[in-house]
């Protein structure tokens, strides 16, 4: 858990998260919504898909990045139940 509030506390991978709820796209594509260099958006996607909040398919030449949903649900409803315990002890 504490790699994917690593990976969520950053500005710039939040923004790639909501840009891959979107729709798929290219390591490119995530790119060119930035003002940073390409290698350091590598370097964010590869700290996404090490908290397993992205995943990665190659599609020929190209690697496609999407959001996976999943790891997101099981952290929100890991945060949703340490309130709701929290909220009963009060």
């Amino acid at each position: 858990m504490n790699t994917i509030f690593k990976a969520l506390n950053d500005s710039t991978r939040r923004k790639i998260l909501r840009m891959l709820r979107e729709k798929e796209m290219t390591a490119g594509d995530i790119a060119d919504a930035f003002q940073i260099s390409k290698p350091s958006i590598s370097h964010h996607l590869d700290l996404l898909k090490r908290a397993d909040l992205v995943m990665c398919e190659r599609k020929g030449q190209f690697l496609i990045y999407s959001l996976n949903t999943t790891v997101l649900e099981e952290t929100a409803n890991w945060l949703l139940d340490l309130m709701s315990k929290t909220d009963k002890e009060s």
